[in-house]
């Protein structure tokens, strides 16, 4: 997932430029302010909402590429605590449908199509306040233009309604002419520094709005491709021709025999792996039992020879020759014992391992029926 620094660096250093051509022209800027306070006032006021409100917009993904970025590392655990991973806002219906998933995610198409559109829906909604407020600057504008016109127009009425030639005095006639025009020159004041204001507001709050847009765009083509790598394709359609898509309880149905299926073969793997493992317990179990049946009988030669050489001597009396006569016995017994119980035992494996063998050739003529 790629995080919105870069669009939220242009946005800073657009603001910033826009601010310090703000700063060079701050004399002709505070002259066609003063024309009109109050709405050049709620002009500028309308400026600095949309400028958070786009600003916000891009840090309102931060928490999402967090949260995405922290379930793709925690596979093994889809369903995360709010402790190990905070749940996001725009993205809570796919944190509901992900965290109901108990093994590996996989998702179908329809899924994948349904997360996307939910998505894209909720993008679109959070941009319309920063298009509001674009169109809201222009119609300040546009209002007081129409507003300076107005008055413009009627107070060219009054001085001319106002002008008077009896008498013949000029001088005062001019006079008069000239205080009558202050009103309409304030008017015009009104309508082309609210058009300034209004317009220049409006390409600022555009060139945010498009970052904006473009920082979204970029996390919802991340997010979609990352879904693809999620998602398996099944047959467009059933019958014959093949144009008819499948209905939804029958692809229900394959996603859960295939999810099915899937659990299987891990449940075959682990057991083969079980089976080998056991094998190669068994394999060392004989070893050592062979190791120890060679041991036991090196000692039974031993004893025999002992015997012998305590005969030889003499020095034995009858009951320690009963004795190692019973002993001889007991090895004798032990030895045929434990090879009995080692044929036992690879009988056995060998018959369980035939039964696996012929459960697993069955399984695809079950399959096939």
């Amino acid at each position: 997932m790629t995080r919105p620094q870069r669009f939220l660096m242009r946005m800073i250093f657009f603001v910033l430029a826009v601010t310090a051509v703000g700063g060079l022209l701050y004399l002709p800027l505070r002259e066609a302010f003063l024309s009109n306070a109050p709405l050049n006032g709620l002009i500028l006021g309308v400026l600095l909402i949309g400028i958070i409100y786009n600003f916000r917009q891009v840090g309102m993904l931060y928490p999402e590429v967090t949260w995405i970025e922290n379930f793709r590392e925690n596979e093994d655990r889809p369903a995360l605590s709010q402790e190990d991973n905070k749940q996001p806002k725009l993205l809570a219906p796919m944190a509901t449908m992900l965290g109901e998933k108990k093994n590996r995610l996989k998702l179908s198409t329809l899924s994948m199509r349904s997360l996307l559109d939910g998505i894209a829906s909720r993008l679109d909604e959070s941009r319309e306040i920063s298009r509001y407020t674009i169109g809201l600057l222009i119609f300040l504008g546009l209002l007081g233009t129409f507003w300076g016109l107005l008055e413009t127009v009627g107070s060219i009425g009054s001085v001319i309604g106002g002008l008077s030639v009896v008498g013949g005095d000029m001088t005062n006639m001019f006079q008069e002419l000239k205080e009558g025009l202050e009103a309409p020159l304030h008017g015009m004041g009104t309508a082309f520094s609210s058009s300034l204001f209004g317009l220049a507001g409006s390409l600022v709050l555009g060139f945010l709005d498009l970052q904006a847009g473009q920082a979204q765009n970029r996390f919802y083509n991340d997010l979609e491709e990352w879904l693809s790598s999620l998602t398996h394709l099944s047959s467009g359609g059933i019958g014959d021709g093949g144009d008819q898509s499948v209905p939804a309880y029958v692809q229900a149905l394959l996603e859960q025999t295939a999810e099915s299926l899937e659990n299987l073969q891990r449940t075959m793997a682990k057991g083969e792996d079980a089976r080998i493992q056991s094998s190669r317990n068994t394999i060392a179990l004989t070893e050592k039992l062979s190791v120890m049946g060679d041991q036991m009988q090196a000692q039974q030669h031993l004893l025999v020879k002992l015997a012998e050489s305590m005969e030889n001597v003499g020095g034995m009396d009858a009951a320690t020759q009963n004795h190692i006569r019973n002993l001889d016995l007991y090895m004798v017994r032990l030895i045929e014992e434990m090879a009995s119980g080692r044929d036992d035992t690879v009988q056995q494996l060998r018959s369980e391992i035939k039964l696996l063998a012929r459960t697993i050739a069955a399984m695809p003529d079950k399959m096939g029926r």
